[in-house]
């Protein structure tokens, strides 16, 4: 029990000490299937799975932690996918491939693997490697999807290791390759390979370019900052009063008032419950709702609701952040989604530095 309870330290430290205690958390209320893996690390284990895993795999978290990502693997997996995948670990860059995985009742499914390195802006050295699985339609069940809220995609990848790469062998090497190796009996009669619609891949780097927007925002407290230069650039952006939603009420004029004041006719019933279970059970949310300005004007509301914990684990207040679906904003090419969850993430950070510091009373004191 004690070497068990040893290895998850040592797991967890992974994160914790390059990223503060509060990034698995963070990491946590992000969708999507991904895990991180870090390959200074004997065995190049995984450190942090998604909850969003165990829905695709069938993997609890737990289960995963620890071990190997070829555990996704089976006798039907391509050779050549996995030698791809090894040989972007080893040139430690980003690679996307179509790959056959296994879910852990042994049913095969394809996925859209997106894998892409986490550099130390000073150094250059890789901390870890970042995996997300989106599942791939079968080409009979497609249908044509419009795009991305973003249409600018993604730079994060590129611009971390330009800006952050050096030019000898990796130190961690010897563990590096360890995270996709061949297993035996791989078999040439899979079904017809599936390719990953445009769609797919856009959700792909949208899931991880949000992730490395966390894992950026949390290694500032530590002060070891991952990606470089241009990667801050396309990070979650600081809170500013030119992107908050307006309107037309004063700070002082809703100050104490619950937050029912913006509904109004035509505001769904059906959402505001649902609101309401995720408060309760401490959950985050997002939804969309019709509200109304102080002007009576209505507005598509897309809002973000999230439980801020104080330094003890509990509850101290929920954020909640409106954004007008009908106004244009400049997000420095992030989704509305995921520029939210930085928005949150500003506020948890500053609401525990406060909370450690003894300064943070709450509402009712």
């Amino acid at each position: 029990m004690e070497g068990a309870e040893a290895e998850e330290r040592r797991l967890a430290a992974s994160l914790t000490a390059r990223y503060s205690d509060w990034v698995v958390e963070a990491l946590d209320e992000l969708p999507g299937s991904f895990i991180l893996t870090d390959p200074a690390m004997p065995g190049h284990p995984i450190v942090y799975a998604s909850r969003g895993l165990a829905s695709l795999t069938g993997y609890p978290p737990r289960e995963v932690l620890g071990r190997n990502a070829r555990l996704f693997q089976g006798a039907d997996t391509d050779r050549a996918a996995v030698a791809g995948v090894r040989e972007a670990v080893r040139g430690q860059r980003p690679h996307q491939v179509s790959i056959l995985n296994y879910r852990r009742d042994g049913e095969a499914h394809w996925v859209l693997l997106h894998l892409a390195p986490v550099f130390h802006a000073a150094d250059g050295r890789v901390l870890h490697f970042l995996a997300v699985q989106v599942p791939i339609a079968p080409p009979t069940s497609r249908r044509r999807t419009p795009p991305c809220r973003a249409a600018r995609p993604p730079v994060v990848f590129a611009a971390c290791r330009e800006e952050a790469r050096v030019e000898e062998e990796c130190p961690c090497a010897s563990h590096a390759g360890e995270v996709f190796v061949d297993v035996d009996k791989r078999g040439q009669d899979a079904e017809e390979p599936r390719v990953a619609s445009e769609y797919e891949k856009e959700k792909a780097l949208s899931t991880a370019n949000s992730i490395f927007s966390v894992l950026n925002r949390y290694s500032k407290l530590t002060g070891l900052v991952v990606c470089g230069k241009r990667c801050d650039s396309v990070g979650i952006p600081a809170l500013s009063s030119s992107l908050n939603l307006s309107l037309g009420y004063s700070r002082e004029e809703i100050l104490g008032c619950n937050c029912r004041f913006l509904n109004g006719p035509g505001t769904s019933v059906e959402v505001l419950e649902q609101i309401n279970q995720h408060i309760c059970s401490e959950q985050a949310c997002t939804v969309h709702l019709l509200n109304y300005r102080k002007g009576g004007s209505s507005f598509r509301d897309l809002l973000h609701i999230s439980p801020i914990r104080n330094a003890s684990g509990k509850v101290a207040f929920h954020v909640w952040v409106h954004l007008d679906e009908g106004a244009k904003y400049d997000f420095n090419g992030l989704t509305p989604e995921v520029w939210q969850l930085g928005a949150v993430g500003a506020v948890r950070v500053a609401v525990r530095s406060l909370s450690a510091s003894g300064s943070l009373l709450r509402p009712s004191q």
